[in-house]
């Protein structure tokens, strides 16, 4: 039996990558980097900003010193106008206070931008107290030491995580963790190969946790 289920946010419990990704687009279009969304999906998912900065430096971006303030702010004045949980979340979220199993967020975004997104959905409340973030551990996926910390925190010894990227996946498999990989539209392969379990649907989840 799982004793903490490990969820990554954006991507898994609101559905913020579509809205955040025009951003970087509407974005980098301005600095000479012409991307489509499905683009700046493919080379930026589940990375950090500063990622983000040097690879799009490398692809042609002219971005100024000051970048990485200013792409937050607009993104997270996109996020404000809102964003929505991912279909099943807060079913499954009750089924496992039912069940008596803990769970936490752990993401490489801020606590800002998880307080905008999860706040205006009713769940922030229930993540509040056990959020994980790469910027105040200062390490982020693919590195292991958020999903580490978390079990640390909660003593879990068979933590599973709740994955949508590669980064995350990895990490996931650097900790030894079991890794569920969220791929509600399907496809998915690159994360299976790396070890994570394929599903489509959080109303799958308690069937794979077996509870």
């Amino acid at each position: 039996m799982h004793d903490l289920v490990i969820f990554d946010c954006d991507g898994v419990l609101v559905d913020s990558e579509p809205l955040s990704n025009q951003v970087l687009v509407d974005n980098l279009g301005r600095y000479g980097l012409n991307l489509t969304l499905e683009d700046s999906v493919g080379f930026f998912l589940g990375g950090t900003m500063a990622g983000v900065r040097d690879k799009a430096r490398d692809l042609g971006a002219d971005l100024p010193d000051g970048w990485i303030d200013e792409i937050y702010a607009e993104t997270y004045d996109r996020l404000r106008q809102g964003v929505n949980l991912m279909p099943g979340v807060s079913e499954l979220l009750t089924t496992l206070d039912a069940k008596g199993i803990p769970f936490c967020v752990a993401s490489n975004g801020s606590p800002d931008k998880m307080k905008i997104t999860l706040g205006q959905n009713g769940v922030w409340e229930r993540f509040s107290q056990v959020v994980f973030s790469a910027h105040v551990l200062g390490t982020a996926k693919p590195d292991p030491t958020l999903f580490l910390t978390a079990a640390e925190r909660f003593g879990a010894l068979a933590p599973v995580v709740i994955e949508d990227s590669t980064s995350g996946v990895t990490a996931a498999m650097r900790a030894g963790m079991r890794c569920l990989a969220f791929v509600p539209n399907g496809g998915g392969e690159d994360l299976a190969e790396l070890g994570a379990e394929l599903f489509t649907n959080m109303a799958q989840v308690p069937e794979l946790l077996g509870i």
